[in-house]
Formats: C-alpha cells, sequence, structure tokens
C-alpha cells in the first residue's frame, strides 16, 4: 500500500494475538508499532512523552476500558495531533457516541473487516488528518 508518511501507531487492545496480528500489519507497511496489553502501560508511555501519530484503541479493556483511557488522553491531553481511532468489536450506538463526544477520528469493528482492510482504513484516516493538519 503507498503510502506518503510513516506513521507511529500506538495499539492498544488486551488480546494478545490481535495486537500481533495488527502490529505486523503494519510493520509491513513500514510503520513503527507500540503495542499494549495494559490500558495503564499505554497511558504511561504516553506520559512519559511517546508521542504517537495514530492511537487505535480498544473499547473492552480491563479497568481503564477504552472508552475511559480515551477520556483520560483528552483530559491530559496526551498524544494531541494523533488520529484517535476505536478498533472494537462493540458496535453499539451507545459506545459510538460516546466515543465521538471525545473528539475520535474514526471507530472500527474489527469483525466486520480483515485485518488488512482494517490497516487500510486507518492509514486512510491518518492520512487525511496529517493532509488537513499540513
Amino acid at each position: 500500500m503507498p503510502d506518503k508518511k510513516t506513521y507511529k501507531i500506538l495499539l492498544l487492545d488486551d488480546d494478545r494475538l490481535l495486537l500481533n496480528m495488527y502490529e505486523k500489519k503494519f510493520q509491513a507497511y513500514g510503520h513503527e508499532v507500540a503495542s499494549f496489553l495494559s490500558s495503564e502501560e499505554a497511558l504511561t508511555k504516553m506520559r512519559e512523552g511517546y508521542n504517537p501519530d495514530v492511537v487505535l484503541i480498544d473499547v473492552v479493556m480491563p479497568p481503564p476500558d477504552g472508552i475511559e483511557v480515551l477520556r483520560i488522553i483528552r483530559e491530559e491531553k496526551l498524544a494531541e495531533n494523533a488520529s484517535i481511532i476505536m478498533l472494537t468489536n462493540q458496535g453499539a450506538s451507545q459506545d459510538i457516541e460516546m466515543a465521538r463526544s471525545y473528539g475520535i477520528d474514526g471507530y472500527i469493528v474489527k469483525a466486520a473487516l480483515i485485518p488488512s482492510e482494517v490497516a487500510v482504513e486507518v492509514l486512510k484516516i491518518a492520512e487525511s488528518r496529517h493532509q488537513k493538519t499540513s
């Protein structure tokens, strides 16, 4: 997939198999990936200054859940220039609306797409945001 930019991607999901799969997919496209099974570890990394271009968050996580992580990211102004995308199997309208209330850039239901389609969609969202802020 041709990309104009290489992105630093932070992946947060409590499923190691999915993390590994998405990590490999994004790395194959030439992107740098930091993956986390724990919300607290991901937040700590960002609080320590890691500034990803893209943040992918699963809604269903051991506490704090993905919506709470999103709230903390916004409240603490972490990853301010990142495309923030919920990557989850939670497709309920209340989850989507709650995430949108925090200004997400995208909401992708994992079960609706194969991993390569997820990667393409994430990179489209990131590129769109990058073009708007350039």
